[in-house]
């Protein structure tokens, strides 16, 4: 089983502290000493905010990995339960940005590389759950409203034994009428 963040709407802010929490994870502390004007901030999240909520969506590591089964250069790889893009083998095709039913992943320019018609080179981008730091998610250890958690197989386990429970006790009820089949 796989783990990922989970967003509590009803906590985050739409603060973005995730977001750049996610960059300087993944890019290092160097962004704070380059000329802003030239350096482009592409977090593994997107923030959806509306007028009443906000919650950050990012990759959910799926079992089966729609983006994996489209990707026609075997970029999209599953490693130790987590869904990881290899940004070398990445051809830009956007068919994995299409096949996301969570909308998680984007297409970040691979800085002044080209592609042979001279455009910038673009590749899948999106949450690996910071798998080469210690500590797990950066965006989940820095949210100020704790709206970001990891969840795993036992907290998955846990929420199942719970709707198990609530559905025996509802079906022990003496209220609750059962039609006479026999």
């Amino acid at each position: 089983m796989n783990g990922f963040v989970q967003g509590d709407p009803l906590l985050c802010i739409g603060c973005r502290t995730c977001a750049i929490a996610c960059v300087v994870a993944h890019e290092g502390k160097r962004i704070f000493e380059i000329d802003p004007d030239g350096y482009d901030f592409h977090p593994r999240l997107k923030i959806v905010k509306t007028w009443a909520v906000s919650v950050p969506v990012q990759c959910k590591h799926c079992e089966n990995p729609a983006c994996q089964a489209v990707c026609r250069s075997e970029a999209i790889t599953r490693i130790d339960g987590k869904v990881l893009v290899d940004r070398e083998k990445c051809i830009g095709c956007k068919s994995c940005v299409e096949a996301c039913p969570f909308g998680a992943v984007n297409m970040a320019p691979l800085g002044f590389e080209r592609n042979p018609d001279g455009s910038n080179r673009s590749v899948a981008h999106k949450c690996d759950l910071c798998h080469e730091l210690d500590g797990g998610p950066a965006c989940q250890r820095v949210c100020p409203t704790e709206a970001l958690r990891l969840v795993e197989r036992e907290d998955l386990e846990r929420i199942l034994f719970t709707k198990r429970q609530a559905v025996l006790v509802a079906a022990s009820s003496p209220e609750l009428s059962r039609p006479n089949f026999f």
